[in-house]
């Protein structure tokens, strides 16, 4: 049966690790992942929210056109563009579309649509294209989704998503254990 993916992009699809390079190059650190255990990275340099902000803004193209795949992203995905429809849709603003779009074909990504929203609210464009589940690495946003659409909410576990989660939001460490998952939860659909 045809099912309609909502699957974020950065942390779930690109490695999480994408941006540890360019948080060590730009502020003099020497962190890994393991050292990021929370969503918002602010604590991890020595600079004002607004200066972070701006060298933000100002790297996104560079972050994500060289953000590696995530650990079977593509073998997964590839094979689910065969069943099922893939929605992408990340907090990426608009403005980035050209960026993400080269880098799903550089990457040789399928895709039925991207959605860059701009914002980590993703429960209006979820409900707006009324996906059937949903891929994601941040965990407020993961549990958000579940309650609001009632819908599972696969969470790829990184050291920044280690709340509880609730029934409904299911942990997973890579794309082979959620294939494994979602080819149950298809099957028992019917």
């Amino acid at each position: 049966m045809r099912k309609r993916f909502g699957i974020d992009i950065d942390g779930t699809v690109t490695c999480p690790s994408s941006m540890v390079p360019f948080l060590n190059q730009q502020f003099n650190l020497n962190i890994t992942l393991d050292d990021i255990v929370q969503y918002d990275l602010m604590p991890l340099v020595s600079v004002s929210e607004q200066e972070f902000s701006s060298w933000f803004t100002s790297s996104e193209p560079v972050i994500y056109a060289k953000s590696p795949l995530a650990k079977g992203a593509r073998d997964v995905l590839s094979e689910w563009s065969k069943e099922h429809e893939l929605f992408f849709i990340s907090a990426r603003g608009k403005h980035l579309i050209d960026v993400t779009t080269d880098w799903f074909m550089k990457h040789n990504l399928e895709y039925d649509h991207i959605e860059l929203i701009g914002s980590h609210n993703k429960i209006a464009a979820a409900r707006k294209y009324e996906v059937d589940i949903f891929f994601e690495d941040k965990h407020d946003n993961a549990v958000m989704i579940h309650e609001d659409l009632q819908i599972p909410v696969l969470l790829f576990n990184t050291p920044y998503n280690q709340d509880p989660i609730p029934d409904g939001v299911i942990r997973v460490n890579d794309w082979y254990e959620a294939r494994v998952w979602v080819d149950r939860w298809v099957n028992q659909k019917g």
